[in-house]
C-alpha cells in the first residue's frame, strides 16, 4: 500500500483534482461519448427497411407493370415520361427503371447496391405475376437479437474511442501546461523520481477510466439493450490495458512538446489513422485486405476487437490474448520511450 505521503500518490491525487476542476474536460470524457452513442443509435435503430423506388416508363401496359411493382412491399412503383425517369435515375432518385415491351427491359447503375437489388426484387415480381412456380420451399427469418444490431457493434467502439482521447488529451495538455506555466521546473527540486511523476498520470487515468466504462456501458444497457455477453471483470481487464496504453501514448506526445498546438499537432497525427481505419463507426474490414495486417497493428483497432470479443462474443479474457498483447506492446513501448524523451523544461 501506497503512503499518503509518498510523491506517486500525491502526484495521482493532484490529477484527479485538476480533472475534477475542469469542466469541459469532464463534458468531453463523459458526456460527449454518450451523446454520440445516443444520435447514432437513433440514426442506426432497428426499422423496416424503406420500400425502393422504381419508376415504369409511360407506355403500353406501363400501368398494369406499375401495379404490380407497388404491390410487392419491397418496391415503391410509379409510371413516368421517359425523360423524367432516365433523369430522376441518373441523380439517384430512382433505384430502376423498366420499359415495358417484349422483352421487358431493366435501366440500373450495376455500381449502385440499390440498383442491383430493385433490379432482382422487380425481376422477382414479374416473373411470380407471370405464374413462375419455386419448386423449392424456403424459410425467411429476420435477425433482430441485440448483439447483432448496429448499435451493438457502436457502443464498443465508442468505449475503445474515448479510451484513446481521454488517455492521450488528458494527459498530454496536462503535461504540457505544466511545461508552459514552469511548474515541471520546480517539480524538479521535489524528492520523486521521473517516474513517479509519469505514473501518476497513468494511475489517475485508472480511476476516471471506471467511471467512464461504467457511463457507456450503463448508458448502453438502459437505452438500447446493448448487452455484456462476457464477463464484467474481462471487459474491466481489457480496459484497463487499454487506458494505461493509450496513456503512455498521451506521456510519449507530450515529452517534448512546449505549446498546445504543438501537442495539439502531434495527437491528432497520432490519433487521425486510427479515427479512420480501427472500426469505431465501421468495419475496418471493409478496407482492402492487402491493409488489415497494418490497420490489426493499431492499438485502437486491437483494443475494439478485444472488447467486442468480450461484450458481443462473450470471449473470456484468454480468448483475446493476442490483441491485448499488441495493446500492451504499444502502452510499454510508449511508457519506456516517453522515460527517456521526457526533460522537465
Amino acid at each position: 500500500m501506497i503512503s499518503p505521503r509518498h510523491p506517486l500518490y500525491q502526484l495521482t491525487r493532484s490529477r484527479l483534482l485538476e480533472f475534477a476542476r475542469e469542466p469541459e474536460a469532464i463534458f468531453w470524457v463523459f458526456v460527449f461519448p454518450v451523446l454520440l452513442a445516443l444520435g447514432l443509435g437513433i440514426a442506426f435503430r432497428n426499422r423496416p427497411a424503406e420500400a425502393l423506388p422504381v419508376a415504369v416508363q409511360n407506355g403500353p401496359g406501363s400501368a398494369a407493370l406499375a401495379r404490380t411493382l407497388d404491390a410487392a412491399p419491397e418496391l415503391r412503383a410509379s409510371t413516368l415520361p421517359s425523360d423524367e425517369a432516365r433523369n430522376r435515375l441518373r441523380t439517384g432518385k430512382l433505384a430502376l427503371v423498366v420499359v415495358p415491351g417484349e422483352p421487358t427491359t431493366y435501366l440500373f447503375d450495376p455500381t449502385r447496391s440499390d440498383g442491383r437489388l430493385a433490379r432482382l426484387l422487380a425481376d422477382n415480381a414479374l416473373q411470380r405475376a407471370a405464374g413462375r412456380d419455386d419448386p423449392v420451399p424456403v424459410l425467411e427469418r429476420r435477425l433482430e437479437e441485440p448483439g447483432s444490431r448496429y448499435i451493438d457493434f457502436l457502443i464498443p467502439g465508442l468505449i475503445g474511442l474515448n479510451m484513446m482521447g481521454a488517455g492521450m488529451w488528458g494527459v498530454g495538455f496536462t503535461i504540457v501546461q505544466f511545461r508552459r506555466k514552469r511548474l515541471l521546473k520546480r517539480l524538479l527540486a521535489t524528492p520523486m523520481r521521473r517516474s513517479h511523476f509519469l505514473l501518476s498520470f497513468a494511475f489517475s487515468r485508472l480511476i476516471f477510466m471506471i467511471a467512464e466504462l461504467a457511463a457507456l456501458v450503463g448508458f448502453g444497457w438502459v437505452v438500447f439493450d446493448v448487452r455484456v455477453h462476457g464477463s464484467i471483470l474481462s471487459l474491466l481487464v481489457v480496459a484497463v490495458i487499454g487506458s494505461l496504453s493509450f496513456a503512455g501514448l498521451g506521456l510519449l506526445s507530450a515529452s517534448r512538446a512546449r505549446t498546445i498546438e504543438g501537442v495539439s499537432g502531434i495527437m491528432n497525427l497520432v490519433q487521425l489513422p486510427m479515427w479512420i481505419f480501427s472500426g469505431v463507426f465501421f468495419a475496418y474490414q471493409q478496407f482492402p485486405e492487402v491493409m488489415h495486417p497494418y490497420i490489426k497493428a493499431l492499438p485502437l483497432t486491437a483494443l475494439n476487437d478485444a472488447i467486442r470479443a468480450v461484450m458481443t462474443d462473450g470471449t473470456s479474457i484468454l480468448g483475446s490474448i493476442p490483441e491485448l498483447a499488441i495493446v500492451a506492446a504499444w502502452g510499454i513501448v510508449s511508457f519506456g520511450t516517453a522515460l527517456n524523451l521526457f526533460r522537465w523544461s
